[in-house]
């Protein structure tokens, strides 16, 4: 590392913009990674809670995976995106912070109904798959020069048709159309983690004030996590055994 006191004015502003980028990158993946944390702790003490030793549902595994309540378990999460990115500007920092930890909460409870499904071995396996793909395709968008501007653009109208099938599969229980939307599922997420590694890069500012920033990189993370959530989810339904 070149000297401090040998460098241009140019080029001490250019190394405190990159350790500036660094520390803010830095921030998101932490962030990312603690609500990575969070929900896997809540997936398995909800499916722990939910199933006897004999493996029937409990009086709680009822309620939350049978009853109405199971719609509750299942939307929350999706509204609490919507609300935490449409009220994010006008929250304190700290606020947005502990608001991203309790939607990765929900969200842990809301995906345990996976730990039913598929074994403990595949559930393990394909979410180290998953982070290997992520953590190289997050790379390549924090590194490479190339815009990815257009490719997202194609990803969101692919990510809004995806939705769609999704919709309509529910309806129709094809698994085969099933077959084809973990497909396209997976190549779409894994484009988006590239695309919105750069964009949420491209967010930093050197001059933000350190509310900003904290905010930022929260909105950052909560990107990467649903990025990360939905590859993981569309994996498994490929490669996961089936309890």
């Amino acid at each position: 590392m070149q000297d401090p006191r040998f460098m241009s004015s140019t080029q001490a502003q250019t190394a405190n913009i990159d350790a500036g980028l660094r520390a803010y990158m830095l921030g998101v993946y932490n962030h990312m990674t603690i609500g990575m944390a969070i929900t896997g702790f809540f997936a398995y003490l909800t499916k722990i809670m939910s199933v006897t030793s004999e493996g029937m549902l409990t009086p709680f595994g009822a309620a939350i995976y049978t009853s109405p309540l199971k719609w509750l378990v299942m939307l929350a999460p999706l509204g609490m995106v919507f609300w935490l990115s449409a009220k994010v500007q006008t929250m304190k920092p700290e606020t947005a912070r502990n608001l991203f930890y309790a939607f990765a909460a929900i969200m842990g409870i809301s995906l345990s109904s996976l730990l039913l499904v598929f074994t403990g071995e595949s559930v393990i396996r394909v979410f180290f798959l998953t982070a290997a793909s992520f953590s190289a395709l997050s790379i390549y968008g924090y590194t490479t020069k190339k815009n990815l501007t257009s490719l997202g653009s194609f990803l969101i109208m692919g990510l809004v048709g995806l939705i769609l099938a999704s919709i309509v599969n529910i309806f129709l229980a094809s698994s085969a159309m099933q077959f084809i939307i973990s497909v396209v599922g997976v190549l779409i997420f894994a484009g988006l983690t590239a695309y919105d590694t750069q964009r949420i890069k491209l967010m930093y500012m050197a001059s933000d004030d350190r509310g900003t920033a904290l905010k930022k990189s929260i909105m950052g993370a909560l990107t990467l996590y649903l990025d990360f959530i939905n590859m993981f989810i569309m994996l498994l339904q490929l490669l996961g055994n089936r309890e």
